[in-house]
């Protein structure tokens, strides 16, 4: 059986050579090829010898799942569809600004959570993506955007994991990924520039926190728990006490870093003064900025988009408060790239999508 090197970091691309009788520096120069120079064929990779180079391509590959769908959207957003090799299909989106290039990568194929305004979430879940196809995701954004021959020319300066699925619920094959995008041999972002995006998986919080140095996005949407059960149910199991406590002390040795929290603005649900009033108040002693997002609304869906009156009104409520407040300019939403509108061809086996259909019929 071949390895796909794909999904390789440093440290198991080192193990892997060993195994082949290989010296370890060998996998800071196949990272290079694979990752910075876009390479799949081994017996283009030049300072390899002849021998190792045809052992790699008896015994490994670099496979990458095919690009289904792409499209511009008219704000310069792209997204494209990514057939997998089992049928199932994911999204990822690039959103191109002025000093930079971000991009939204998935985790899973759909998501295990189902929280209640999401339309990835009613899509429901078939499995964690392994480490090849995260990283891919990468990999196929850079050379479709390249203007050098597939080269990483860095359009892609930011990767956020705000796409489909819950990061932390596929940890093992998440850290993975995120080495190699921080890996100088391989994408060489910055820390400050990868962003893990989390409902709130407690424990895993702790266990990113040392192992990674990434940004951390939390998936707030409410400011009690009463309404967090209701709209994010994983609140249930980790609520806003647990979540805070883990939030106060997560950048605890390093003062100049901040958690963002996501807040959807839903009309009439979590965006009145109280609630406002009430988040200042949750997030006492936590170092943050909070990202105000303007809902996208989607098929069948209960919930609408808060007005911009009230979402300014909301915003000024906690900025007097002294909370570093910003508001998501939507980007995509007329190919349905938005946030949380990212949906795929899940092969869903939860039945969760049959039946959230079904209730809306």
């Amino acid at each position: 059986m071949t390895v796909n090197l794909l999904g390789l970091d440093r440290k198991a691309m080192e193990d892997f050579f060993v195994t082949l009788g290989e010296k370890p520096y060998r996998a800071q120069q196949v990272l290079k090829w694979i990752h910075f120079n876009g390479l799949q064929d081994f017996h283009l990779m030049t300072n390899l010898s002849k021998d190792l180079r045809q052992k790699l391509a008896e015994c490994a590959e670099v496979s990458v799942p095919q690009i289904l769908y792409e499209k511009a959207a008219t704000d310069g957003t792209h997204k494209w569809i990514i057939k997998l090799s089992d049928g199932n299909c994911i999204e990822s989106v690039f959103i191109p600004e002025k000093t930079r290039g971000t991009l939204c990568i998935s985790s899973q194929v759909g998501c295990v959570l189902n929280c209640d305004f999401c339309s990835t979430g009613k899509q429901g879940f078939n499995r964690n993506l392994t480490t090849a196809e995260i990283i891919s995701q990468l990999w196929i954004a850079i050379r479709q955007l390249s203007l050098n021959q597939g080269i990483h020319d860095h359009a892609v300066t930011n990767v956020v994991m705000m796409g489909m699925g819950e990061p932390l619920l596929n940890f093992d094959n998440v850290i993975p990924a995120l080495n190699l995008m921080l890996d100088d041999f391989a994408y060489g972002l910055s820390k400050r520039r990868v962003t893990v995006s989390t409902a709130g998986v407690v424990p895993a919080m702790y266990q990113l926190r040392e192992l990674s140095d990434v940004a951390l996005a939390v998936s707030l949407h409410a400011p009690n728990d009463a309404l967090r059960n209701e709209l994010v149910p994983l609140n249930k199991k980790y609520p806003l006490k647990e979540l805070m406590t883990v939030c106060r002390d997560y950048f605890k040795d390093d003062n100049r870093r901040s958690i963002t929290m996501e807040y959807v603005m839903l009309a009439g649900v979590n965006d009145q003064p109280e609630h406002a009033k009430q988040l200042i108040r949750v997030l006492d002693g936590v170092r943050a900025k909070i990202n105000l997002i303007p809902f996208n609304p989607f098929p069948r869906t209960n919930y609408e988009r808060s007005d911009t009156d009230t979402i300014y009104r909301f915003r000024d409520i906690l900025m007097k408060a002294g909370l570093n407040t910003t508001i998501r300019r939507t980007r995509g939403d007329d190919i349905d790239a938005a946030c949380g509108q990212l949906v795929g061809q899940v092969k869903d086996r939860t039945r969760r999508q049959q039946k959230y259909i079904g209730e809306r019929a």
